[in-house]
């Protein structure tokens, strides 16, 4: 996990990696995924974010976006951290 910065207009910023693992249902079978996903999230639940440790199940909800205008890598934007 990156450190807690903040934008240009004060809004804090949290830079992190999330690890998932679950099982799935493919063409009626179950499925092993476990894969890592960047994320970042801004404002009051980004300061939440970093009270977190490495290792500390979540359950966050948000949306998929671009790294950049450049970039095809995709970014989950956390929006809500669900307990």
């Amino acid at each position: 996990m990156d450190a807690l910065r903040h934008s240009p207009a004060g809004v804090p910023i949290l830079s992190f990696l999330l690890r998932h693992a679950s099982s799935q249902i493919e063409a009626g079978r179950a499925r092993e995924v476990e894969c890592k996903v960047a994320a970042v999230a801004l404002g009051e639940l980004a300061r939440v974010l970093a009270d977190r440790r490495p290792g500390d199940r979540v359950s966050l909800a948000g949306f998929l976006a671009n790294r950049s205008h450049r970039s095809a890598q995709l970014v989950l934007h956390a929006t809500q951290l669900r307990d």
